[in-house]
């Protein structure tokens, strides 16, 4: 990223800035806005997460803000009620009491003598949930957003379940803010109110786990915020963007399609970053894209920024497999609408552990799987969240214990952009089962690169709302939709089906052991082909250089270290996946602060015992300022039995070198077809 010193306007800082909520709560927040605002009143930018705008978050922030505020915008960074220096508890995602805070906010932001009354919400994750959410509801001064790695379905498309399969992120994400929620404030901001507030987060914040837990389907838990049950809410103009390494590129697709407001689609190679800080690369300058999509929506200067494509992708070519990329080598293809014109879906019939030619009627017996609890070791996390090595790794040994049909060697180039879809006529022993699907890039040398990949637990063949249970023996007819990409297979590689009955840990296996029987007469795969070289092509997108404002000073302390052991002993047959994110200590030096962040994850299981199945997140935060040092340690373990999950946390809490605070949760859960 090209640091840039001098912008078109001089830029201020407001560290420390407290917005009024109407219940009495006040929610610390951080503005950048141009000096010459104090006269010349300028649109405001909102971003709206829990990630501690004073530490946390503060050296992105000051990469992005200071930036658009130097293009003319008032940029406000606050914190949600209950995190960081904001007052209050925060006791789970997306509540109703988070929507309506964001609205005050807009309009706290609207009524300010240096805005003009034009606001706009942008934010990567969390914040471009509740900026979609948030628009949604229609605040009066909210012009536009842009919502980067977001889902407008919180339920079959995040991260606690994917195709009604509880993924093992649910536990990761949630062990996560378990830890973030019970970090204190800053005594430098809040004075001595200090630890009375910390003391409340401690006791009040919740097991957020327990409750994503009891909600194992569709259910009206997830519907609230769920965009996707109404799509006409939004009538603002909407920039949706993701990565194809991250988790939530689908709901880019979904958006496009759907929302009647105008809006634009951006998907790259990124995981879960912002696009100018993106990895795997290229980066792109997408804050220079920020500034022309405010310009034409707040500030009416027609820049032709709705001229071009309306989705924007990232084509990538054939690469050998990798649990890390520093580039994905590809190019920026464009789209005039989505689904596009450009994209056939094509319907290749499964053989004999072939995936056939579309016109081709291949002749084809029965075939069985019953899949070892270890596939899955080589899955990579469900979003990588830029943490490598998190990507999936070469797919081979994957594929010894799953049911694999390839196609013939290509002969031409093919290109497919969006979802694949594995129509399967199946059966199964069980009456709960889940089935994953995976897609690969075989080249000729026969390594393995996961494509995309889907999963469907089938008892929710039918939707995710009812739920049934399977009568073994029965052929049922499935489609498994699989992740949107746009990828290129090269003359002379393969492209292979693969269809295993667990992917753990990437998702929590079912009760018992499941045999899987296919008919392949009856199931192909359907892949969404793109034509390239019409006549109607649109042209290939551009983008500048990544750039963004210089980056806060920070000092490491202790160096991190990062981790990721498979690992299986074949005396009593223990095996396990072992992640270690520790980010060191790191000195915040404007605040003269020390942190302290570090995670360990343990996934672990015995032979194919299904009943052995265990995941367990550790997680330690730490802030120190001379005398003033608070360290918490949170532990979550999540164990299950075919009936039920076994939840198990603790929480303590330490002042200097005592424990002041401690709690423990012991929870079991009934599993509801799962």
């Amino acid at each position: 990223m090209r640091v840039v010193n001098e912008l078109p306007h001089a830029v201020k800082e407001e560290e420390q800035v407290w917005v009024p909520l109407s219940d009495g709560t006040r929610l610390a927040g951080r503005i950048w806005r141009p000096t010459s605002s104090d006269t010349h009143a300028v649109p405001a930018v909102l971003e709206f997460i829990p990630y501690r705008q004073r530490d946390l978050t503060a050296r992105r922030d000051s990469i992005n803000h200071p930036y658009l505020a130097g293009h003319g915008y008032a940029c406000a960074r606050v914190d949600l009620r209950g995190s960081g220096d904001s007052e209050g508890v925060l006791t789970d995602e997306y509540l109703g009491q988070e929507l309506q805070d964001g609205e005050e906010v807009l309009a706290w932001l609207a009524e300010q003598p240096w805005c003009n009354g034009r606001t706009g919400m942008m934010g990567i994750s969390w914040g471009g949930f509740n900026a979609l959410q948030i628009a949604a509801r229609r605040p009066p001064s909210l012009g536009a957003i842009a919502a980067l790695s977001f889902s407008d379905d919180r339920y079959a498309d995040d991260v606690h379940y994917m195709g009604g399969c509880l993924l093992s992120d649910n536990l990761s994400w949630a062990s996560t803010m378990f830890a973030y929620t019970s970090c204190p404030p800053d005594p430098a901001s809040v004075g001595e109110r200090w630890r009375d507030m910390w003391f409340e987060r401690l006791s009040g914040s919740g097991l957020w786990l327990d409750e994503w837990l009891r909600h194992q389907r569709r259910d009206d838990y997830w519907r609230h915020g769920s965009v996707c049950e109404d799509y006409s809410s939004v009538q603002c103009p909407v920039l949706a963007v993701s990565g194809w390494a991250d988790g939530y590129s689908n709901a880019v697709f979904r958006v496009m399609e759907h929302l009647q407001a105008p809006r634009l689609g951006l998907i790259g190679p990124w995981s879960h970053k912002y696009p100018h800080l993106g990895e795997p690369g290229p980066p792109i300058g997408f804050l220079q894209e920020l500034v022309r999509w405010w310009d034409h929506w707040l500030k009416d200067v027609d820049n032709g920024i709705m001229d071009g494509p309306t989705l924007r992708t990232w084509m990538q070519e054939s690469a050998p497999p990798s649990t890390a990329y520093r580039q994905r080598p590809g190019r920026w293809v464009g789209e005039p609408s989505w689904p596009s014109p450009h994209v056939d879906r094509v319907r290749c019939p499964l053989g004999q552990n072939l995936v056939a030619r579309p016109d081709d009627r291949p002749a084809s017996r029965p075939l069985s799987i019953s899949s070892p609890l270890s596939l899955g070791q080589f899955a990579g996390k469900w979003c990588s969240y830029n943490a490598p090595p998190d990507l999936p790794y070469d797919q081979r040994e994957e594929d010894g214990g799953a049911l694999v049909f390839d196609t013939d060697p290509l002969i031409e180039r093919c290109e497919i952009l969006g979802g694949p879809v594995a129509d399967l006529n199946l059966e199964v022993d069980r009456p709960v089962a889940s089935l994953a699907v995976r897609l690969s890039d075989i080249d000729q040398d026969g390594r393995a690169t996961r494509v995309t990949y889907g999963l469907l637990n089938l008892c929710h063949r039918d939707g995710h709302a009812e739920p049934r249970a399977l009568e073994p023996g029965t052929r049922y007819q499935v489609q498994v939709q699989l992740n949107g990409v746009a990828q290129a297979f090269p003359p002379g590689h393969k492209i292979r089906l693969a269809l295993s009955t667990s992917y753990w840990p990437l998702a929590w296996p079912p009760p018992e052991p499941v045999r899987l029987t296919v008919h392949p007469q009856d199931s192909a795969l359907i892949l969404p082909v793109r034509r390239s070289g019409d006549t109607d092509e649109m042209p290939t997108p551009a983008f500048e250089e990544a750039e963004g404002a210089p980056p806060l000073t920070t000092t490491p302390v202790r160096p991190g270290e990062g981790r990721w052991t498979v690992s299986r002993d074949l005396v009593d047959y223990e095996a396990s996946l072992e992640v270690v994110k520790d980010l060191g200590v790191v000195r915040f030096e404007d605040i003269d602060l020390d942190v302290t962040r570090r995670a360990e994850e343990r996934y672990s299981w015995n032979a194919d015992d299904f009943d052995s199945v265990r995941g367990e997140v550790t997680w330690v935060m730490a802030f120190e300022r001379g005398p003033w040092s608070v360290r918490t340690r949170t532990r979550t373990v999540l164990t299950s039995t075919p009936t039920e999950f076994h939840l198990d946390a603790e929480l303590d809490a330490f002042e200097g070198g005592a424990r002041v605070y401690s709690h423990n949760w012991r929870r079991r859960i009934p599993r509801d077809h799962v």
